[in-house]
């Protein structure tokens, strides 16, 4: 559905690399990247908003790369939401519609299918001066896909909600997608929304793609330390491996399995580490005695930080199993690090 072959666009203090990138047709797909990665750029470059320095474009099989905007068949939601102050909610969908040859009756009929797929109909005389950030977003979505565009670009759609709206959104555009069955391309920097709403995704950093697949598999197998920290890996150390054996800074860790030669990295998720004041053993553990650092209130769970030899651990415990075990700083603790948990790559 949309390729992109050898993307390179250099601008003033920045370049995107040499891209190369294949979604398919109906999917949902998420690049996801911290601020400043180049992932808006890509849309951009998709849309026809930005020149090439090199590559080319394909959306369905059609070149699009000397295309103005207008013929490319894509639409395109900022999450600034874009509208027109001065129209009503219909006229701001309707908008693009005046500049595409189509059946009129076949349009109406679509606009009516998806502003009842948004709840939108009671809205469609409304100001958007009277609007809430939710309800701007989803005539913003109704706006790009009534021209029935072949591809759907989605410009952190939920980054400028308020959190109570984010999650109506989020589910809007989960069941948007699976009805109307469109490509959906999005950009965003959670990684929770890409769990969420996509099948699969690229990890963009420094104009660069350190990894693509399926989402679950990036979560659970990233390939690289950027990713590793990026999908909340918060323990990831250089190492070496002899057989089943990973040795980090002096401490040896136990395997399941002998490791491929060219991995040269340890990741541990925090919620797979057991933190107890009791002495811990048993087959398939790693078993060691640390130090409490520190204990740090990240809301919905308590970070705690232990101190093994050399090295730092980040565990996760609910804030009802530490407050059960009472685990105050500077407490001596066992932790067990099951073997099947560490991620090597």
């Amino acid at each position: 559905m949309i390729e992109i072959e050898a993307l390179r666009i250099e601008l003033a203090g920045f370049t995107l690399e040499d891209m190369e990138l294949s979604i398919q047709d109906g999917e949902f797909f998420t690049l996801l990247g911290p601020t400043g990665a180049g992932k808006t750029l890509v849309l951009e470059a998709i849309a026809g908003m930005v020149p090439l320095t090199s590559g080319r474009i394909r959306v369905k099989g059609r070149d699009i790369t000397d295309l103005p905007p207008e013929q490319r068949g894509i639409g395109i939601v900022y999450q600034d939401y874009a509208l027109f102050p001065h129209l009503s909610v219909l006229e701001n969908i309707t908008f693009g519609l005046h500049y595409h040859s189509a059946d009129l009756q076949a349009s109406k009929n679509w606009v009516k299918n998806l502003m009842d797929r948004l709840g939108l109909q009671l809205l469609a005389h409304r100001s958007i001066h009277y609007l809430s950030g939710g309800e701007k977003q989803r005539v913003a979505l109704a706006r790009a896909l009534a021209v029935n565009p072949s591809v759907l670009l989605l410009d952190e759609p939920l980054s400028a909600l308020d959190p109570n709206f984010r999650e109506g959104i989020r589910d809007v555009l989960k069941e948007l997608h699976q009805g109307v069955r469109i490509t959906f391309l999005m950009v965003t920097h959670d990684f929770a929304e890409a769990l969420f709403l996509s099948e699969r995704t690229a990890i963009l950093n420094h104009g660069r793609i350190e990894q693509i697949g399926p989402v679950s598999e990036v979560f659970q197998r990233p390939a690289t330390p950027f990713v590793a920290e990026f999908v909340g890996m918060k323990n990831v150390f250089p190492g070496t491996f002899k057989e089943t054996i990973a040795v980090v800074d002096g401490l040896e860790l136990e395997l399941p399995s002998p490791p491929a030669r060219d991995k040269r990295y340890v990741a541990i998720r925090s919620e797979d580490i057991v933190v107890s004041k009791e002495k811990l053993s048993g087959n398939g553990l790693n078993v060691f005695q640390g130090r409490v650092l520190e204990v740090i209130d990240r809301g919905l769970y308590y970070e705690v930080s232990v101190r093994t030899g050399k090295i730092i651990f980040k565990a996760m415990l609910t804030k009802s199993a530490l407050f059960e075990i009472k685990l105050p700083e500077g407490k001596d603790v066992d932790i067990a690090i099951p073997s099947s948990a560490i991620h090597v790559f």
